[in-house]
């Protein structure tokens, strides 16, 4: 049956990740670049200076910009900065990590807007929380006549952010290093992620931002020292990144037969899969950020696909080109590197700093889906999704991994879709807010 179910999700993500996507995408990313005048990018230090900035405590909303940040960062530096990589090198060997780059550049642009959108409309619920996100921008900003957009983009967020690539990976790691069954490690992976998701975003917050920086660090120190160990392949593996992005002949590692399109393709998918800049989810977690200026929100929420694809995903793709251990599968490729490279303990010293990557991307994946739910099924049957949310940690390791990724592709594209277009029709409600920023 899973067989089944496998095939069936290979072919609409055939159907949904053509080439409409990847064009809206990346004429989306180059239209709001031009749109903005580069003026975002003119502002990244302040970017990073506003991280710092603390927001006074009667500021409308629920964090600072760094906990909104991490927690946005908690999502996406994970399974898709790591297991993602792994796959695309594998499906489309490493001339995809070169338009990785591209749309990660592009996804910056994106990630401004969307992020100052989910903190320009906000509104509260029953408890007088704030409540933002795309679902909200496209309600409040369009009108009633485009809900279905957001119920679109609610439905789809319930599936795409339940979790299950980063339980079956993590499930396939520890099974290979303890010996501890699938069904185990789900339920324990429940368990853990069912206490700190029921305090709510504050909750994950808290969490993201002290778990975020630790493992990063930890994560970027263990590859650096592999690529060390490894750096006469580096510049051939530079090398086969740009040329193989243009001639798939010249890659290292890919299915054969494969044409440019394919790979732009490839690097695309496992781009938004890693920063998810268009997708919407990350403006979730900006939106609980505590500001009065929304334009503060889009210039530290851009700050993402910098950190979390072109230095986080950059590693692991060096990590894996230069150990030469593309033919492993997903999360055990940078595994094996490890462990190549530092025998009898590489393997064990990743496999806790993936534990805390893939734990921290549940918890805060937990928060996404239970906040589509509630704007779907409202508040009261919302609280309940969890569970679902819990039970698929359980069910997802026992699944093939590849069927688990077409899940979540096929969910981020239907995701994006609605989230784009609401993000070009409110293009320009962000500018004229960014003005107004430029001149106070």
């Amino acid at each position: 049956m899973m067989s089944s179910f496998g095939r069936i999700t290979e072919e609409i993500v055939q159907i949904v990740w053509g080439l409409p996507l990847v064009a809206l995408i990346t004429v989306t990313g180059i239209f709001f670049l031009i749109y903005s005048r580069l003026t975002p990018f003119r502002y990244l230090i302040h970017a990073l200076r506003l991280l710092l900035k603390k927001e006074g405590d009667m500021r409308p909303g629920e964090q600072s910009h760094w906990r909104a940040l991490c927690t946005a960062l908690s999502g996406t530096i994970g399974m898709g900065n790591i297991a993602g990589v792994a796959m695309a090198i594998s499906t489309g060997g490493s001339g995809a990590i070169f338009w990785m780059w591209i749309v990660a550049v592009l996804g910056m642009s994106i990630k401004f807007f969307t992020c100052s959108l989910s903190c320009i409309y906000r509104k509260r619920d029953s408890k007088g929380n704030l409540l933002g996100g795309p679902m909200y921008y496209i309600e409040l900003g369009l009108g009633e006549g485009y809900r279905y957009l957001a119920l679109l983009f609610a439905a789809c967020g319930m599936i795409g952010c339940l979790g299950v690539f980063q339980a079956n990976q993590l499930s396939t790691l520890i099974e290979t290093q303890y010996g501890l069954t699938p069904t185990t490690t789900g339920i324990l992976m429940a368990l853990a992620v069912g206490l700190i998701a029921r305090g709510g975003i504050v909750s994950v917050g808290s969490f993201a931002s002290k778990a975020v920086p630790i493992m990063g660090l930890l994560y970027l120190t263990g590859s650096l020292f592999v690529i060390y160990v490894h750096i006469e392949q580096l510049p051939n593996v530079l090398k086969s990144i740009f040329t193989g992005a243009f001639e798939p002949s010249a890659a290292i590692g890919g299915a054969a037969g494969l044409s440019v399109r394919e790979i732009i393709i490839v690097g695309t998918k496992r781009a938004i899969f890693s920063n998810e800049a268009g997708v919407g989810t990350e403006a979730l977690a900006h939106s609980t950020a505590k500001t009065d200026e929304p334009v503060r929100e889009g210039l530290v929420g851009m700050l993402g696909p910098i950190l979390d694809t072109h230095l986080i995903c950059t590693a692991t793709a060096m990590v894996i080109l230069t150990s030469n251990t593309q033919s492993e599968t997903g999360i055990l490729a940078v595994s094996a590197a490890f462990e190549q490279t530092m025998p009898g303990f590489g393997t064990m010293s990743l496999t806790w700093i993936f534990l805390a990557f893939g734990f921290s991307t549940l918890v805060t994946y937990a928060f996404y889906s239970q906040r589509c739910a509630k704007y779907l099924l409202g508040n009261t049957l919302g609280e309940y999704y969890l569970w679902v949310y819990l039970f698929f940690l359980i069910i997802a390791p026992s699944w093939n991994p590849q069927t688990a990724l077409n899940l979540i592709d096929i969910a981020f594209a239907l995701m994006t879709f609605p989230n784009i277009i609401a993000t070009l029709f409110l293009a320009r409600k962000v500018r004229n807010s960014l003005h107004e920023y430029i001149r106070s």
